[in-house]
């Protein structure tokens, strides 16, 4: 196909810009062949016409389209140009913020002059084994490829990182150091790693400065080689560096700084060390104030001097020689102020006692005089004399200067030397990576000596990268067996011949540099007559003859011949040399050695330095002609040699390309400038690689990747079972051109434009299905919108027929209404008539007959009431009478009221002001609601006074009116009387008269007073209701402070309640951190303990292990202390190698402290002596005890019987007795013995002590027989006792009472009773020797304290004599005394055996006789009585059927114990054939059967070895996941079976009462508990590790890689990145994977019989691993960030809920861990365009961080052309609505991170008893108790 036929209408094309280099445009119509000119239609909406130019008649560059803008890999891109490039690296960094893009082999880095939140160390775990083109673009992806290459192809690495000044080449070497310090570590204890980043402040304080460009610009090229051992670990580094600037030491622009050291200095000279060097502002020295920019924003001095301090001594650079590099800065810059004084124009001198020079003679240690005479002299030898002339101003000023830059030049070269001393490392390297960070291509407007070196060693880097790339293509071509073509590329060897070839430009200039007269002008001259119009990469300037032009490979460069000569030859005074030389301050002459190497300020010391030698004054003749040609090497040559050494070094490695760009010369952060990167791009060899690649054929594709793209194209009948022939058809007939692809072994080769001509085909093809789609459906959906518009017609017009309808028929209803209207109407009218003239007829007959009636009613009325009135009257002169006579008894009355109503008057006065009074007390108080309440009831009460006193006033006044009456009875009596006595009439009358008076007042008293009495009633009244008033308000205010109160009550309980919620989440949290770093904790010592072991295993096999004899165990430790605990014997193993390393002479204090702490063990063993005294003491006095209530208890049985009885119990704690004090013996034996001490007798020991044990299992066999023997008796003998005796007995035997032989049970009676009397005798000499045993022991107890005496004086003794002696007579002694006590001991033991064996020969005489009474008693019994009761005959053996869930063991079986049921068990053979937990349950009743002994050393010997034990087999197979989970569900069930059966309430409780009685006696075992609990802990970290790395390869593949829904997601083209990958495909790896491999996890973690909540912790922690890892990939995956994609992570997720449900485990929490990762596939698939998309995502995404919703938007991709990316101000917006979120800056998740571990308590239902120990265990020494 032509790629003219791409040029149709709507096609965009890039035309040249001069302001944005290039411009996007669109064709507004199709180009033919033969058009000059193309229509074209600018972004900014402006037409032009673009003239094609008539002589090449090139077209302009095809855009990309745009689901390919934006690609991690430019190789990637359809269209390989300029403009495509640059674009394609302007979107990512610009709208993307990605500053990493690769190209080809190539990574270019754009600086983004901001901190990025990518180099931390969570993404270098990201990074680590990860392939190349798997991952975003990075540096440490580079770094990670280079790594794993080393380690893979056995050859060294080299990264190049080039760019210019400015471009972050530095930070690029530095990040690229740190991964590989991060991921590699060191192989040594020497923290190698942080030397070598610890280098990089040293080198940069020393190597860098501040220039126009960059504030922390590398002034020298440096290449560091790492060094790796053979596990490719880090173990040192060298650095060799190039072309230091040394002109900027006493020269800097304008805007620009010295090296950063003086400033550093500077900054730092108000601290105490630095007074001496007398320093101070850096403005007031000429050699940091010329730039006139001392201070670099944002940069502190003091504290980068710290930092490179700091640096020093981690690199072992001691302060001595710290201060000595200080004291040389410090001079050089005193030196620059060194002023000089012009005498003529030939000669100058220096100020009298000149103060700088001063300081600098006395800094250097030089003679003032000396030094002031040879800086403004020269000496200038001959042949036959020497001349000293004075040299001019100008001359000593050159001269100042070149002896400042030859001393910071020496001094740079030694530091670099020192650094490489203290990164060398003794190990033999095995491989290295190089970092080399050089300058980039330079060019400014004046090009000097320095710029010609820099572009002469980017001329090689570029020749040595073109030939790299140029290999790459053709090893790629015939990996695929493609027919190979020459590519034609850009060659630059020519450019490199002029340059270093013989009469190259290097060769002239070390020629004129040789001749004595030679100049920079008659060096141009040569230059000019050998190249000029010679060759065609050399040019002349027009205006100057001064200068010459290169054409180099990136762009013609102008230099300056002026300084080329006097710069290579870098001349410095011979005589200054020597002043310096003579030095006293001895650090300064080292800087100068040649030949001799410096010393090491690591290692030497001041008396340690070799003596330096002077040089003569006069040297002999031999001497002169070799310095002399030394001295001849220019700066030019070395230069041209370390080159050809760099290069030699770089083509023997595999090298990896950075190149730095640019962005712009501000500094601004993420602002691109694109003609300064086009620039850059052209000169750092980028788009040299794209030509190369566009050259061939840039675009190569998978046949699947093909196929599933472009599957669209191809028709059904097409597609065939052969993808490769299936593409092979479908490409010839859609490119009939075949030499525009070519077909791999595995991949299809397309040259460039192919692939976009393809993309054109699937996008037209899409676009048509696309329409047809849209035609059908617009179609679809017209007519159904035409059928609901006519059905929506139909039913208007049904409507409104309906309507019309029911309009008509309410019209006549209408007119029917209305005629019935107006009937009724007219109706009313006559009818209202009628009713009104006949109302008015019955009105008028009414009134008449009314008035009629009236009239008669009057005349009536008149003649009854004249009746009336005189009835009235007659009664009126009656009752006037009447009052007359009452007026004078109630004037009598009124008198008496009057007097007695003005004493209540008053007193209702006193209580009216009384009650005012009460009213002003108690203003303001309506805040007191009670007060005021029992106020109102006192006012009632007061009322109810004031009524009942008004009642009381009434009844006065009724009792009065009675007495009044009963007197006026007395008077009307007396009247009478007085009609008889005629003579006291009158006086009677005056009497009344006065009555009558005094009643009036006493009326109109009484009326005065009833209206005080209303009116204190009613202001009584009315203060009563004002009270009630406000009695309602208060109340109401009351209620309304007990609803605000109960409101707020309600508040602060629910505040109470969320904030005690919020604390009790958050006390849970801080739980889970303290579990979380305790377990952290666990897993570091477990680490350490790992690593521990590792290194004594390595130790014993280098033959480092210490004689047995040597090894001596502190005795402090007795048996019950913590030497079982795991950190005691971490550090008691840990003395070992200390010990042995330890010379002869240090042995005495060792010695000594054995000594001491044997003395210490003697007091031990007397308290253990007085101990077990005193539990002697103790037992003795139960024993009696016992036997005092025994003798109380009533006679039940015959006396016989009884005694028998009260023997057996003797016996039995007299065995018990004998039993604890053999234990405590041999324990007290083995505590004694436990130093090895090379005494006699010491092999007895271990005879005795197997003896011993062996005698005490056979006494424990015989006291059980005696056991069951003494229930058979005493069954026995309860059967033969007299019926008589049986009255309240239960326990006698059936068969005894039908026993009628009288003969036989006289018979079996005698025989019990003599073994009975037997049975006394033997406890009767077993208690006597027991008493003398005891004796014995209280006779040693007196003994040991009479040795103890006997140390304490012997010590004290030897405190007086002399150390050695004291040491000597000590050790003499204690020898002694343990070979006197192992003596004794060896007594003690024979004595033991002894009495041993004749209890074994009284048992077995016991047995003997006890078997005949047996058969004898046998032989009187019937066969009838044998079948009744067939469980009579108790015989031994039958005994063990009754077993007790404890396991019994022999102390020499625990090796073999734990080594078959631990070190050689197999997990899968257990699991699939035993019950599960087999194993703990056989250890925890062999720990039974050791607690039911009492024997604390058993427990604890047993304990610790199966504690061993595990670790080992987990140290052994600690990657095998069923091993792990296996004894990850032992030791779990080991540690609930002690909990169980601890004997503790809260774990009794859930135990049957079978279960209790199997509970342990005689340990508290909580401390072992807590070690097995932190083992548990261990061993599930290192499950939850053996998880992760069985997932890990599945989870990236599975989740994001695989299409679980077919078709999708689109494949994009993609570039070279994924034929460099590190590890060949393994295998795809699915969802389906993922599932199987969680199934087997689950199946496994099942059959094993792991906890159920353990099992839900697991799975928890399963999915979180599976969800931080698949989003970190997606965070970290630019082509993973699509729409498509999000819809295949949401359905995977839910396969895994899916998975979730089918197991009960969806209350594990697991899926809460995925809710990250689901929410990320939610916010690539939800619309990103408003504000509201904006909103919902804020709301949305509650467990993403603010930088991983920013990241995920930023990296949104879309696969094809239907989607759209996200626009910038989204994002912005995003970040708006997000900046108060308070998360974590942290971008990715921790995917290490494990959840702490909880062992919930799950007691067994399983009885111990019932346990069966199959016989593949191999356990047969085992017996069950």
């Amino acid at each position: 196909m032509a790629a003219s036929e791409l040029y149709t209408k709507f096609a965009r094309v890039w035309i040249p810009d001069p302001e944005e280099v290039w411009k996007s445009a669109e064709l507004l119509k199709d180009y033919k062949p033969g058009d000059k000119v193309l229509l074209l239609h600018l972004e900014e909406g402006k037409d032009l016409e673009y003239r094609l130019d008539p002589k090449t008649k090139e077209l302009p560059h095809l855009r990309n389209p745009d689901i390919l803008v934006g690609e991690n890999d430019l190789t990637a891109l359809s269209y390989l140009h300029e403009p495509a490039v640059l674009h394609n690296l302007r979107v990512r960094f610009i709208d993307s913020k990605l500053i990493y893009t690769y190209c080809g082999i190539v990574l270019v880095a754009i600086n983004p002059y901001e901190q990025l939140p990518i180099y931390g160390e969570d993404i270098i775990n990201a990074y680590s084994g990860q392939n190349m083109g798997d991952m975003d673009p990075h540096i440490f992806a580079v770094a990670e490829e280079a790594y794993k290459q080393m380690a893979r192809d056995e050859r060294n690495q080299s990264i190049i990182v080039s760019g210019e000044s400015g471009a972050g080449k530095t930070v690029s070497a530095k990040y690229a150091m740190r991964y590989f310090a991060t991921v590699s570590g060191s192989a040594s204890e020497a923290n190698v790693e942080e030397k070598v980043l610890a280098s990089n402040p040293i080198m940069e304080s020393i190597g860098n400065a501040k220039t126009t460009r960059n504030d922390n610009s590398s002034r020298f090229g440096k290449y560091i080689e790492i060094g790796f051992d053979k596990r490719y670990r880090i173990i040192g580094a060298n650095m060799r560096t190039y072309l230091l600037e040394k002109s900027r030491v006493v020269f800097q622009a304008e805007e620009e700084r010295n090296y950063h050291i003086f400033y550093q200095l500077c900054a730092s000279a108000k601290l105490p060390e630095f007074k001496m060097l007398r320093l101070g502002n850096a403005n007031n020295f000429h050699y940091t104030n010329q730039g006139g920019s001392p201070v670099i924003e944002g940069v502190d001095d003091t504290k980068e001097m710290a930092h490179t301090r700091q640096a020093c001594t981690l690199l072992g650079i001691s302060e001595s020689y710290q201060m000595g590099i200080f004291r040389i800065l410090a001079g050089i810059l005193h030196l620059g102020n060194v002023a000089f004084i012009s005498r003529d124009s030939d000669s100058c001198t220096i100020p009298p006692k000149h103060e700088p020079l001063s300081i600098f003679s006395d800094l250097m240690g030089v003679d003032y005089e000396e030094m002031c005479h040879w800086l403004c002299h020269r000496k200038l030898a001959t042949t036959t004399e020497t001349y000293i002339k004075p040299i001019s101003k100008l001359q000593a000023t050159n001269a100042r200067d070149a002896l400042a830059k030859h001393i910071y030049a020496k001094l740079f070269s030694w530091i670099v030397d020192h650094v490489n001393q203290a990164l060398h490392s003794a190990v033999k390297q095995h491989s290295f990576i190089g970092v080399l960070d050089i300058y980039g291509f330079e060019t400014f407007e004046i090009n000097s000596f320095e710029q010609f070196c820099i572009n002469y060693a980017n001329e090689k880097l570029q020749q040595q990268f073109n030939m790299h790339v140029f290999k790459l293509e053709q090893e790629e071509y015939m990996k695929e067996q493609i027919p190979w073509t020459l590519i034609d590329f850009y060659d630059n060897q020519p450019c490199i011949n002029l340059i270093e070839s013989k009469l190259g430009i290097l060769d002239l200039l070390d020629e004129e540099c040789k001749m004595p007269k030679g100049t920079d002008d008659t060096w141009a001259q040569k230059l000019y007559n050998t190249h000029l119009n010679k060759c065609a990469l050399f040019e002349k300037p027009r205006l100057s003859n001064k200068a010459f032009i290169i054409q180099h490979f990136a762009d013609k460069v102008e230099y300056q011949c002026e300084g080329f000569l006097e710069k290579n030859k870098d001349t410095v005074f011979e005589e200054q040399i020597k002043v310096l030389k003579s030095s006293k301050f001895k650090m300064l002459p080292e800087l100068f050695q040649d030949d001799e190497k410096a010393i090491s300020p690591t290692s030497a010391t001041s008396s340690g330095r070799t003596p330096l030698t002077r040089i003569p004054a006069k040297p002999t003749k031999g001497r002169p002609g070799q310095t002399a040609k030394e001295h001849k090497k220019t700066v030019g040559h070395q230069f041209r040699n370390s080159l050809h050494l760099l290069m030699e070094t770089l083509n023997a490695t595999t090298p990896h390309y950075v190149r730095c760009i640019k962005p712009n010369d501000f500094k601004f952060p993420f602002t691109f400038d694109e003609k300064r990167a086009v620039q850059q791009l052209r000169a750092c060899g980028v788009l040299e690689t794209i030509r190369i690649s566009a050259a061939g054929f840039p675009s190569r594709w998978t046949y699947q990747e093909f196929f599933s793209r472009y599957r669209v194209l191809m028709k059904q009948k097409d597609v065939l079972s052969d993808r490769k022939q299936t593409c092979k058809n479908v490409l010839e007939k859609l490119i009939l051109d075949k030499d525009k692809y070519q077909f791999g072994k595995t991949k299809i080769f397309f040259r460039a434009g192919q692939v976009a001509y393809l993309e054109k085909l699937r996008a037209d093809k899409l676009r048509a299905a696309c329409i047809r789609i849209q035609k059908t459906i617009r179609g679809w959906l017209l007519r159904k919108k035409y059928l609901r518009m006519r059905k929506a017609a139909i039913t208007v017009q049904r409507y409104v027929r309906g309507y019309q309808a029911r309009c008509y028929t309410k019209f006549l209803r209408r007119t029917k209404a209305a005629t019935i209207i107006q009937k009724y109407w007219r109706m009313y009218i006559v009818r209202r008539r009628y009713k009104i003239r006949r109302s008015a007829t019955i009105v008028l007959q009414s009134y008449l007959r009314g008035y009629l009636a009236r009239n008669r009613y009057r005349k009536m009325l008149r003649e009854h009431k004249a009746v009336i009135i005189q009835k009235w009257v007659r009664g009126w002169l009656a009752r006037t009478h009447y009052k007359r006579s009452m007026h004078a008894i109630i004037y009598l009355q009124c008198c008496f009221r009057r007097m007695m109503a003005k004493r209540e008057l008053k007193k209702l006065k006193i209580e009216a002001r009384s009650v005012e009074r009460y009213k002003k007390l108690h203003i303001g108080m309506e805040n007191k609601i009670m007060q005021l309440q029992r106020k109102v009831d006192e006012q009632n009460k007061d009322y109810k006074c004031l009524m009942e006193k008004l009642t009381n006033l009434e009844g006065i006044y009724n009792s009065e009116t009675e007495k009044l009456r009963s007197d006026l009875e007395r008077l009307q009596l007396s009247e009478e009387e007085a009609k008889i006595a005629t003579g006291r009439v009158l006086s009677l009358q005056e009497e009344i008269a006065k009555l009558r008076k005094d009643l009036e007042q006493t009326q109109s008293e009484k009326k005065s007073i009833e209206e005080c009495a209303d009116r204190y009633k009613q202001e009584t009244e009315q203060l009563v209701s004002d009270l009630k008033e406000e009695n309602t308000l208060l109340k109401q205010e009351k209620e309304a402070l007990n609803h605000l109160i109960v409101e707020q009550a309600k508040e602060m309980t629910e505040t109470m309640e969320k904030k005690l919620v919020e604390e009790t989440k958050q006390l849970e949290l801080d739980l889970n951190d303290e579990r979380l770093r305790y377990q952290n904790l666990l897993n570091e010592f477990s680490r350490l303990e790992e690593r521990y072991d590792d290194l004594k295993e390595e130790m014993t096999l280098m033959g480092n292990v210490p004689k047995p004899g040597h090894k001596r165990t502190d005795s402090t430790h007795s048996s019950n202390e913590s030497e079982y605990t795991f950190s005691s014997e971490i550090a008691e193993t840990e003395d070992i190698p200390l010990r042995t390393e330890e010379p002869s002479e240090k042995k005495v204090p060792l010695d000594m402290s054995l000594f001491l702490k044997l003395q210490k063990r003697v007091t031990e063993l007397e308290q253990e002596k007085q101990v077990m005294q005193d539990e002697l003491d103790r037992k003795e006095e139960q024993m009696l005890r016992s036997k005092a209530k025994e003798e109380e208890r009533p006679q039940i049985r015959g006396a016989e019987l009884e005694y028998e009885s009260l023997k057996r119990q003797e016996l039995e704690s007299e065995n018990k007795k004998l039993k604890n004090e053999l234990n405590e013996l041999r324990k007290a034996l083995s505590e004694k013995s436990a130093p090895e001490v090379t005494a006699p007798g010491a092999p007895a020991y271990r005879v005795l002590m197997e003896q011993l044990t062996s005698v005490s299992e056979e006494l424990d066999v015989r006291k059980e027989e005696v056991l069951i023997l003494r229930s058979q008796l005493v069954s026995q003998k309860e059967a033969i006792q007299p019926k008589n005796t049986m009255t309240d007995s239960t326990i006698l035997l059936e068969d005894v009472q039908k026993m009628k032989d009288k003969g036989e049970i006289a018979q079996a009676y005698i025989g019990l009773k003599e073994t009975n009397r037997l049975l006394e005798s033997q406890l009767q000499s077993q208690k006597r020797s027991h008493e003398n045993e005891a004796e014995a022991l209280r006779g040693e107890i007196q003994s040991l304290k009479e040795e103890n005496n006997r140390q304490q004086q012997l010590l004290a003794q030897n405190l007086q004599l002399p150390p050695e002696a004291r040491i000597e007579a000590s050790l003499q002694h204690e020898i002694t005394r343990l070979t006197n006590e192992n003596l004794d001991l060896m007594e003690q033991l024979e004595k033991q055996d002894k009495t041993v064996r004749k209890l074994k020969k009284q048992l077995k005489v016991f047995a003997k006789k006890i078997g005949e009474l047996e058969v004898g008693q046998m032989e009187n019994i019937s066969p009838g009585q044998i079948i009744d009761e067939p469980i009579r005959p108790v015989n031994i053996p039958r005994k063990e059927k009754d077993f007790q869930g404890m396991l019994e063991y022999k102390k020499e079986d625990e090796q073999k114990l734990v080594k078959n049921l631990i070190l050689e068990l197999k997990p899968r053979g257990v699991a699939v054939n035993l019950i599960p937990g087999l194993p703990a349950y056989i250890l925890f009743m062999c720990v039974r059967h050791a607690d039911y002994l009492n024997d604390d050393q058993k427990v604890r010997s047993l304990l610790t070895s199966t504690i061993n034990s595990i670790k080992k087999v987990l140290k052994k197979r600690g990657d095998d996941f069923e091993t792990v989970s296996f004894w990850l569900s032992n030791t779990c069930r080991f540690l609930h079976c002690l909990k169980q059966y601890s004997g503790e309430e809260g774990f009794m409780k859930h135990n049957t009462s079978r279960q209790n009685e199997h509970c342990l006696t005689n340990f508290d075992l909580a401390e072992y508990r807590q070690v097995l609990s932190d083992l548990a802990i261990q061993i599930y970290q290192q499950l939850v590790r053996v998880l992760e790395n069985i997932l890990q390869p599945m989870i990236v593949s599975g989740m994001l890689e695989h299409e679980t829904i077919q078709g999708v997601s689109g494949v994009k083209p993609t570039g070279l990145r994924k034929r460099t990958s590190s590890i060949a495909d393994e295998g795809t790896y699915t969802l389906d994977s993922i599932l199987r491999q969680l199934n087997s996890f689950h199946s496994v973690l099942c059959q094993h019989g792991m906890d159920p909540e353990l099992i839900k912790q697991v799975v928890k922690q399963m999915f979180y691993i599976v969800g931080a890892v698949t989003l970190n990939n997606l965070l970290l995956r630019k082509d993973m960030c699509s729409w498509s994609k999000g819809m295949q992570i949401r359905y995977n997720v839910s396969q895994l809920e899916e998975w979730l449900r089918d197991k009960n485990l969806m209350t594990s929490g697991a899926k809460e861990t995925l809710e990250p990762l689901i929410q990320a596939a939610q916010l690539l698939q939800v619309k990103k365009k408003t504000d509201d998309d904006a909103e919902a995502i804020c709301s949305m995404c509650s467990a993403l961080t603010t930088a991983q919703i920013v990241k995920v938007l930023n990296l949104y991709t879309p696969v094809n052309e239907f989607e759209e990316r996200v626009s910038v101000s989204f994002i912005r917006t995003i970040q708006m609505r997000l900046r108060d979120r308070k998360d974590s800056p942290q971008l990715l998740m921790d995917a290490k991170h494990i959840f702490p571990v909880t062992f919930p308590f799950n007691p067994s239902s399983l009885a111990l008893e019932t346990i069966q120990i199959p016989a593949s265990l191999g356990l047969g020494f085992i017996s069950r108790v």
